[in-house]
């Protein structure tokens, strides 16, 4: 996935992620200037394994994606409950919620990040070995959260 001769977890931009009120709303919006379509994310429940606050919540998380270019947008609506992305829109209000890379192996790729100093925030993996880690990174001088991925195999 990374470029010839990069390397590194935060190389290969995937993805943005936006939290919403309203996502239908909001694909209304972005339809009307030109982006979308709009897709449903795959189902949350495809993840075996969850390390997060509330797994009931991100499980109930509203996911949709538009293809920009090489770039997916990614919004979400959360439910109420013990989300961060909740947690997010309630004490910043809408906004980029996450900067989304990818990589070949995430488990690689967040050990590597491990190493470095960052801790991990959240994290996800499907039984096909697919998944993401979110890190601590706001406070970092990031100002944002990073995560990684390592997408599905096609269907």
């Amino acid at each position: 996935m990374a470029e010839k001769g990069k390397s590194g977890a935060f190389h290969t931009l995937h993805h943005m992620c936006l939290v919403v009120r309203d996502i239908d709303k909001a694909m209304k919006f972005y339809e009307s200037i030109g982006i979308g379509p709009w897709h449903d994310y795959p189902p949350l429940d495809e993840f075996s394994e969850l390390k997060m606050p509330d797994e009931a919540a991100f499980k109930a998380l509203n996911f949709k994606w538009a293809q920009i270019g090489p770039i997916q947008l990614q919004m979400v609506t959360p439910p109420p409950g013990g989300s961060p992305q909740r947690k997010f829109l309630e004490e910043h209000g809408e906004g980029v919620f996450h900067v989304g890379f990818v990589v070949d192996d995430v488990d690689a790729a967040e050990a590597d990040v491990v190493k470095r100093g960052v801790e991990v925030f959240m994290r996800g993996r499907r039984k096909n070995g697919s998944g993401f880690t979110y890190f601590k990174t706001v406070d970092k001088g990031a100002g944002v959260t990073l995560s990684i991925r390592k997408s599905p195999p096609a269907k």
